[in-house]
């Protein structure tokens, strides 16, 4: 069943025999192809595929990409991600065809099971997924991609812990250097306690709002009130992402009832009680109240994003809701819903987002 999953011609969206690539359903599609790509380049390396036996290639040359770099993690030699370069020169500018795709493919059983896959996986749990090698090679390639070939010929993908690594990246490239990357996160990781399975309404929108009610106590606590001279949620807001969510799985499942749950606040306090309550997780506020630190950027909140949520009724189990496949599956519904943040940023911009 893995090999079969691996085979672009079983599981693959072979019924894209024609992009359109002004399509959200077949850009999507593309996107997520090729972070399949990255984890079949890895399934290849691991079962020491030649050229004849390899899986990958499907992946992206049924898009006219082909495999210009592969990213290489220096702890554990694993192939974490991949550079595609679109293959043919001329195309006409507004197809939205990117000359450069970088995708991320994320932590998979069978693939990473030892001690290096935990580590990572906790570095993004605790907001620190900045202090690893993966994310300085990743960062450099990304910014070498876009000093050649421009930001708007350039996108980011990723997949899982992948799209954790992807949404650091291109936070990164807007805070640092001002450029926008189209970027595209499936199932993004959203480290919190998982609200949104919960069925009765009442009850998750209580808890909920008793969740903002502590924040906002903790932030006033901070004196997070105080205006700053750099504020890095606003001034990410006119980067809109594009998330893909599925309600059943429980690791990102909480980004519908994060985005929800700030339009809810917008209009309270001219937008003050949004910002205290949904720009910084409880435990960032409890340090910053408690222990005097200043507040960080938190990894997993976005100020603006394109959500897409997929519906094609209950999934049998979590790996099937988590899976990169079925953001390629013409059978599903998917409601794609725009959230802005509504500040503008007018301060000073600091020289380096890393820590």
């Amino acid at each position: 069943m893995t090999s079969h999953r691996k085979a672009f011609n079983i599981s693959g969206p072979t019924h894209l025999t024609v992009v359109d690539w002004r399509n959200a359903h077949h850009r999507r599609s593309v996107a997520a192809s090729l972070i399949q790509g990255v984890y079949t380049l890895e399934h290849d390396r691991l079962h020491r595929h030649g050229p004849n036996e390899a899986l990958a290639p499907p992946w992206w040359n049924f898009f006219n990409f082909k495999l210009d770099y592969v990213l290489v993690d220096d702890v554990d030699l694993s192939i974490f991600g991949a550079v595609y370069k679109y293959k043919y020169k001329y195309k006409d500018p507004s197809s939205k065809v990117p000359n450069y795709v970088i995708a991320f493919r994320g932590e998979a059983l069978g693939l990473d099971s030892g001690p290096e896959a935990v580590e990572l996986a906790f570095k993004c749990i605790s907001n620190k997924l900045q202090q690893t090698s993966r994310f300085r090679l990743a960062m450099q390639r990304v910014e070498n991609i876009v000093d050649s070939a421009g930001a708007g010929n350039v996108w980011l993908a990723g997949h899982s812990l992948g799209s954790a690594m992807a949404l650091l990246v291109g936070k990164n490239m807007v805070v640092k250097r001002n450029c926008f990357l189209e970027t595209y996160l499936f199932n993004p990781p959203f480290p919190s306690v998982p609200l949104e399975p919960i069925k009765n309404e009442k009850l998750k929108s209580g808890l909920r709002f008793a969740g903002n009610v502590v924040k906002v106590g903790l932030a006033l606590a901070a004196d997070a009130r105080k205006p700053q001279e750099y504020d890095p949620f606003a001034a990410l807001s006119p980067w809109i992402p594009h998330l893909f969510v599925n309600p059943d799985d429980a690791v990102t499942a909480e980004y519908i009832g994060y985005f929800e749950n700030r339009k809810k606040l917008q209009g309270l306090g001219d937008g003050e009680i949004q910002r205290l309550a949904m720009q910084n997780p409880i435990r960032n506020l409890i340090k910053c109240a408690a222990f005097g630190k200043d507040l960080e950027d938190t990894l997993h909140l976005l100020p603006s994003a394109y959500l897409t949520v997929i519906y094609g009724g209950p999934s049998k189990n979590f790996r099937d809701a988590h899976r990169i496949h079925q953001w390629w599956n013409p059978n599903f519904r998917f409601n794609i819903q725009l959230y802005q943040y509504p500040h503008v940023f007018r301060g000073k911009q600091p020289n380096n987002f890393v820590n």
